[in-house]
């Protein structure tokens, strides 16, 4: 079975944060902003890590763009996000992924709320097992949000096959603050992941960067 097809969406500044070292992450333009809800229109799902429903506590759903709301995945591999996180707000449906480490009762928590919790892994949440389980259920495009952590894993694992990024004519600078990819990273940047640039374009103040990932493992 072929997995969803993955783009992997950010908003950086121009020395590549994602938001600042206080986790500021308010980068988008007016007009970047109404391109990501009207891409979230279009897909299947959103996926976002644990740390970014802590840090932003996003709704992930489609209100700058007229569509559909998609289902929202939230890797949580040791279901930290709180019972009041709003992606567990109910205007959406939600899949809250977790391994073999998350204690029962958080899970319990999660599901009163409404949310789907799903066990995707012993130690860690195996993100090819998930990808399949959502092509299972019928989701062909996934719409990756982050944070950095997660799309490193996602990268590393040839897992995304398209990169968006709007970058901001801002400098924010901070060893703390959070870079477009995190994790533990490449040694030699030819062992970096090789991408093709297929289209640049300006939105608002943005300058907007399309990319295909050109050693995509999507089979």
């Amino acid at each position: 079975m072929r997995r969803p097809y993955v783009i992997m969406n950010a908003a950086m500044t121009l020395d590549g944060k994602i938001a600042t070292r206080e986790g500021d992450s308010r980068i988008s333009c007016p007009e970047d902003l109404d391109r990501l809800h009207r891409l979230r229109a279009e897909v299947d799902a959103i996926m976002v890590g644990a740390g970014t429903v802590l840090s932003d506590d996003p709704s992930l759903t489609v209100r700058r763009a007229r569509g559909r709301n998609p289902l929202r995945v939230v890797v949580d591999g040791k279901a930290r996000i709180p019972p009041t996180a709003r992606v567990l707000d109910g205007s959406s449906r939600t899949l809250v992924v977790v391994s073999g480490r998350a204690p029962k009762r958080r899970v319990e928590e999660l599901r009163r709320r409404g949310a789907e919790v799903m066990r995707g892994g012993e130690k860690e949440v195996d993100l090819p097992l998930l990808l399949e389980e959502l092509g299972r259920r019928g989701v062909r495009k996934v719409l990756l949000e982050g944070g950095s952590t997660l799309n490193w894993n996602m990268l590393s694992l040839g897992l995304v096959d398209e990169v968006r990024v709007a970058v901001s004519p801002r400098i924010v600078g901070g060893e703390r603050a959070k870079t477009l990819v995190g994790g533990r990273g490449f040694g030699k940047v030819r062992e970096g992941i090789e991408l093709e640039l297929k289209g640049v374009s300006k939105v608002g103040r943005d300058l907007l960067l399309l990319y295909r990932v050109k050693s995509s493992g999507r089979v």
